[in-house]
């Protein structure tokens, strides 16, 4: 059954292959403009609702959807030759005081310490430490080495498992039990240990995120599931991994890895669980250069989807620029998806079909955009552009 099974998966690979090789070199700069269309109209909107749930207000500055905007602006930045882009985040840091996102929903959970330690309220601190690392202003990462300081000093020992009731602010949140979990907050700890040189952030963040990948990760189809809820699910045969929930995972990887000593245990660790999700990702791109909603149920899935689109697209093309991957071999794959992406862009500079807020496959609609699904384009260009810009340099090989 095994032999079988990885007779499948080389045909279906090859067959993925082929489908992508023909997908034309887009010119760094057509990289850059599409990137610019994206990322100022996306500014310019800022201040808009955009969420499913029918807010009535925008997502606050430090909140996750804004934070994972930033991860992708800081990209833009850094390529954009601009230092209005920074200044930009710079000016949102300084009206928040630099404080990471308090979110007074835990106020009546029952688990209080929720109001510091949720993951997704941790992923400002991504921005706020880059920022510091161009400005070298200390007051920018002051509140957050102090919050996190206290989250390492009394550690939340609950159990990963969802017991019923509001997942978002139910106990089991005060650990990283969600896969989306991985990229909001253990970035920010690989970067204060870089930053600060004491290894405590690190040491913390290794030892829960082998308890969530141990707890998440399927070893089979090296793939994550979203939370515990989704373990036993198989309603048409098939088990139910979120694409952009494992797309959180494969980007903060690329995260986290830069922030490491090469050869170390720790990168090693992280090493090997991205080069098994970039094998993985080749076989289940569609023919259209998506990545479905469901990543095994393409055919029950079949509508565009940019936001973990462009996460795969950002990771995949990361792992070629710094010679993780093999580019003959993964370019293809990236080329293709990162022209769907484009063609999920709306003349005015919207990015459309990003699926709403959630925790599983759903929906996705021309017009529907969110910031997060504009931060993951904006971080796959990024990766994009660079590797056009050293496409002439040679293949990049596996380390």
């Amino acid at each position: 059954m095994r032999t079988w099974s990885r007779i499948l998966v080389l045909f279906t690979l090859a067959g993925t292959l082929q489908a992508v090789a023909d997908t034309p070199r887009p010119a760094a700069e057509s990289v850059k403009a599409n990137m610019k269309r994206v990322a100022d109209w996306q500014i310019e909107h800022f201040g808009d609702v955009f969420d499913q749930w029918k807010r009535k207000v925008p997502y606050a500055v430090t909140e996750w959807p804004s934070a994972a905007l930033y991860v992708g602006m800081l990209k833009w930045a850094e390529i954009a030759g601009d230092e209005s882009y920074y200044q930009w985040m710079k000016g949102l840091g300084e009206k928040e005081q630099w404080t990471l996102f308090q979110n007074r929903l835990y106020e009546d959970s029952v688990d209080k310490r929720l109001y510091l330690y949720h993951a997704d309220d941790h992923c400002v601190g991504q921005m706020y430490i880059e920022l510091y690392r161009k400005y070298k202003q200390p007051e920018m990462i002051a509140p957050t080495i102090k919050q996190f300081d206290h989250i390492v000093a009394n550690p939340s020992n609950v159990s990963l498992e969802y017991d019923g009731g509001e997942y978002y602010a139910g106990p089991c949140s005060s650990r990283w039990s969600w896969c989306d979990a991985l990229f909001m907050a253990p970035p920010v700890l690989a970067k204060l240990t870089a930053e600060t040189g004491d290894p405590k952030y690190l040491d913390f963040m290794m030892k829960e995120y082998k308890v969530s990948t141990d707890y998440l990760f399927d070893k089979e189809d090296h793939l994550f599931f979203r939370d515990n809820r989704f373990f036993d699910q198989k309603p048409h045969g098939k088990k139910i991994f979120w694409a952009r929930g494992n797309g959180w995972v494969f980007t903060g990887l690329t995260l986290i890895l830069p922030e490491l000593e090469k050869g170390s245990e720790h990168y090693n660790y992280f090493l090997d669980l991205y080069k098994k999700m970039a094998a993985r990702m080749i076989g289940l791109q569609t023919d259209e250069g998506y990545w479905a909603m469901s990543l095994l149920e393409a055919d029950r899935y079949p509508a565009a989807e940019s936001s973990g689109t462009g996460f795969f697209c950002c990771g995949l093309a990361w792992g070629i620029n710094n010679g993780i991957l093999d580019r003959e071999t993964y370019e293809p794959v990236v080329l293709k998806a990162w022209d769907a992406l484009v063609r999920c862009i709306r003349p005015e500079g919207k990015l459309g079909y990003v699926q709403q807020i959630g925790s599983a496959p759903g929906e996705s609609f021309p017009d529907k955009t969110e910031l997060y699904g504009t931060g993951a384009f904006l971080a796959a260009g990024a990766e994009v552009y660079k590797m056009m810009e050293d496409a002439g340099k040679g293949a990049a090989g596996d380390e």
